[in-house]
């Protein structure tokens, strides 16, 4: 199987499903390759769709570190109450001005090439953008995929939390910053985009790709504007949304929901053939359109 650019069509949708339990931690590498089996056929083996459905982190440069229009640096800053000293990623516009900000949540794998180059994307669109690494206690992004994710997992998830509520507050008192926060988040950072809007009275909107809903309970805590990106194929997620609806629409909340169809979770990403380019820019444009209307 050749590992070009190939897309979510080119694979039985069985078997992207059971990637995604693999990346998500409900199977291993063997339950991902014993369930793939009996889709092998001629010389496709259950290995080369594994290896073709991995990241591959060229695909993903949209802005380059070194774009004239950026400035991009690594910043530390303080969560008292979450790991202490954080690392994380920041660019901003070349030119001085204050600028909103917009706080990019990782994966559940830390702060790959990926996500910094969600980052530089958002600061090429004339925002101030910093994208944290939770896994800054254990040394920071590993350098795969693989290595992140297992790092992540033995994270405790209250003081990732925390780390992310400190990033929000951090951005907000910068001195390149107005003081208005996003916040968008792809899966698990989709899901902390949610847990923030609840925390955080003062974010100023949230956009959260494929995330984990609150608790309905937690509803009426929601001040910030919220935009949903859904994707069509992702049970896991997608049956938690129904409730969510009735509770945001109950307390009078301010949002809409976006369900691109016949797409997988992670569209976004453009490093895997789950990457849906049409979904993905036309969900991108959404995002900036939302955050423009509601920080600046």
């Amino acid at each position: 199987m050749s590992h070009d650019r190939m897309k979510a069509s080119d694979f039985p949708q069985e078997v992207l499903s059971l990637f995604d339990k693999y990346v998500h931690g409900m199977i291993d590498r063997r339950g991902f390759l014993d369930g793939a089996a009996k889709f092998a056929v001629g010389g496709i083996t259950a290995v080369s769709m594994f290896e073709a459905l991995r990241p591959r982190y060229v695909w993903a440069r949209h802005v380059a570190p070194d774009d004239a229009r950026i400035q991009t640096e690594y910043v530390d800053y303080e969560s008292p109450n979450g790991s202490g000293t954080m690392r994380g990623y920041m660019a901003r516009p070349a030119t001085d001005a204050r600028r909103p900000a917009i706080l990019v949540i990782h994966e559940n794998r830390g702060l790959n090439p990926y996500i910094e180059d969600v980052v530089r994307r958002f600061a090429a669109a004339d925002f101030l953008a910093f994208g944290p690494d939770a896994l800054t206690p254990l040394g920071g992004y590993p350098g795969n995929d693989d290595d992140g994710r297992t790092l992540q997992s033995q994270l405790d998830r209250g003081s990732m939390t925390e780390d992310f509520v400190a990033a929000a507050e951090f951005l907000m008192a910068r001195p390149e910053s107005t003081g208005r926060v996003g916040a968008v988040g792809f899966c698990f950072g989709g899901g902390v985009v949610n847990t923030l809007a609840v925390r955080l009275p003062n974010l100023g909107a949230g956009v959260p790709f494929y995330g984990s809903q609150p608790s309905t309970e937690d509803v009426p805590l929601i001040q910030a504007p919220l935009m949903m990106q859904y994707a069509g194929l992702d049970d896991r997620i997608n049956d938690g949304w129904p409730a969510f609806d009735v509770a945001l629409r109950a307390n009078g909340k301010t949002y809409s929901m976006h369900m691109y169809g016949e797409v997988n979770h992670g569209f976004h990403n453009d490093t895997t053939p789950r990457y849906d380019e049409a979904a993905a820019m036309l969900a991108q444009r959404r995002t900036m359109d939302f955050f423009n209307e509601h920080l600046r």
